[in-house]
């Protein structure tokens, strides 16, 4: 069906496919396998002309293949059901179903046919129970994702591409999904499968594939492998005992953070663990496990169902109901997205960097420029931030420089507990190690400091311990001499398994 050769793809300096040779059958479920960052959704969208590839070659039935937009691949048979969603709450699902192919009758909409053909439709992904006039709106994630797979299914499919398309379903719709995708087999139809859950690969795959870091590591017929295979197989490089942060806590040292309990529904569930003063703890798991969302809540940005957390040493019980109410408890959040949530982009330098301190600057008819351009000045030299001018906008700093910017605010505030999520993505490598140093400065001076980051050997190089979180649960807890890709692999895979077991989290 397609044959894929020496398929080379880089952003910049950052290759993320690289000599790439895959091929799949006619009629055949293969699935791609791989941790954060190897490849998977990257040549998902290559093969769907959501995004053009370097060099190499692709054939598909035969002849050659690079589509230039995903109309074009549409139009060739291959279709992709995307991780993201993609439905326009404010039409209804038929439209949702139809979008750009809608049934007309003397150049009318014919909702005669558009609502028959859309009850169909959902009946196939058992939503017979939906009304076609329905605002997708007034849909959940699950029944949203199912209405995205039918609509991919009244295409004319060739090559059907899904993305973790269980990941908000429950069961009975997984296993409907199933069955469609049993019927698109029999007749022929070929389908690329994503997802982290093992159990899907091996019940539903004919072939998996692992990648690695860009690369194809290895190709499988389901039934000649074992899954402690795969995981190998993803693991890839160690960190060698010398770049291994010793731990430097004890069970006896004053708790900085502790969280009790904490459960958000459909994000994470009965999460517990201690992140001592002075310690850096590390929360590993694949994307989608429900890191983000961990930090969120704790921080106050989203809602929780139950549990508790306490700050500086149990003393204090924190209701995180708020960003503000963190930052009056001292603890200050560096988001994933700096752009977008973590700095006003048109903003200098200082008034970005002051942001948490602004009372502190302002009087009641006029705002002390000149103080705060020094104290922010000060904080960000510390840092050796590149600039040319503190009036400068944040906007445009390097990467590396604006995700300072944001480290150096709650430096000033002098919060007690950071909670970095990605702190490295998008610097390069000298800002990489800037941050880390910063990081071990941090708990030296006894901070509170948890880390969320999808670079396993980032995390074994700076972290005192390593929690992993999968599928919303606590599925793993490491010291510096258990650090191990495999280790951390294998757990951040376990709980998207039924026989994931919940660590106890020191």
């Amino acid at each position: 069906m397609i044959t894929i050769t020496d398929l080379q793809k880089s952003y910049g300096r950052n290759r993320v496919l690289r000599d790439f040779d895959m091929h799949i059958e006619p009629g055949e479920v293969h699935a791609l396998l791989g941790s954060n960052g190897a490849g998977k959704s990257t040549l998902a969208k290559i093969l769907t002309g959501l995004t053009p590839f370097n060099a190499g070659d692709i054939t598909f039935e035969g002849a050659p293949y690079r589509p230039k937009d995903k109309r074009e691949s549409e139009e060739k048979g291959l279709v992709m059901v995307l991780q993201e969603l993609n439905v326009i709450e404010n039409l209804t699902v038929a439209e949702n179903l139809f979008l750009n192919r809608l049934p007309t009758r003397g150049g009318l909409l014919n909702t005669k046919t558009l609502h028959a053909e859309a009850a169909e439709a959902l009946e196939r992904v058992g939503l017979g129970a939906i009304s076609p006039d329905t605002p997708a709106a007034e849909l959940g994630i699950g029944q949203q994702q199912l209405v995205e797979i039918a609509g991919a299914l009244l295409r004319d499919i060739k090559l059907l591409i899904l993305d973790e398309p269980t990941a908000s379903l429950t069961a009975p719709e997984i296993e409907k999904l199933f069955e469609n995708v049993n019927r698109l087999k029999a007749q022929g139809i070929s389908i690329i499968y994503i997802s982290h859950r093992m159990e899907e690969i091996f019940k539903i795959s004919d072939r998996v594939t692992v990648l690695r870091d860009g690369k194809r590591i290895a190709t499988h017929r389901i039934g000649e492998v074992e899954m402690p295979q795969l995981i190998r197989a993803m693991a890839g490089a160690e960190v060698a005992e010398s770049e291994r942060q010793p731990s430097r806590f004890s069970a006896g040292d004053a708790v900085g953070l502790e969280v009790k309990n904490l459960s958000a529904s459909g994000r994470f569930s009965d999460v517990s663990f201690r992140v001592h003063q002075g310690e850096v703890v590390g929360i590993a798991g694949l994307i989608g496990a429900g890191r983000t969302e961990l930090l969120r809540a704790i921080y106050g940005v989203d809602p929780v169902d139950s549990g508790a957390v306490f700050l500086q040493n149990g003393q204090l019980e924190h209701k995180p109901s708020s960003p503000q109410d963190s930052v009056q408890a001292s603890m200050g959040l560096i988001p994933e997205d700096r752009k977008g949530e973590g700095l006003i982009l048109e903003h200098s330098i200082t008034m970005n960097s002051v942001l948490g301190e602004l009372g502190k600057y302002a009087g009641k008819a006029w705002f002390r420029a000149e103080e705060a351009t020094a104290a922010a000045e000060k904080v960000n030299r510390e840092m050796s931030l590149k600039y040319e001018s503190m009036d400068e906008p944040v906007g445009n700093l390097s990467g590396g420089n604006q995700q300072k910017v944001v480290i150096a605010r709650w430096l000033l505030k002098g919060v007690d507990v950071f909670l970095f999520d990605e702190p490295t993505r998008g610097v390069d490598v000298a800002a990489k190690e800037a941050i880390y140093q910063l990081l071990q400065g941090l708990a030296a001076e006894g901070k509170t400091i948890l880390v969320v980051s999808s670079d396993f050997l980032e995390l074994m190089k700076i972290s005192d311990r390593i929690l992993v979180l999968s599928n919303g649960r606590l599925t793993g807890e490491f010291s510096p001499d258990e650090y191990s890709q495999e280790a951390l692999t294998e757990a951040a895979f376990a709980g998207f398994q039924a026989t994931a077991k919940t660590p106890t989290a020191a």
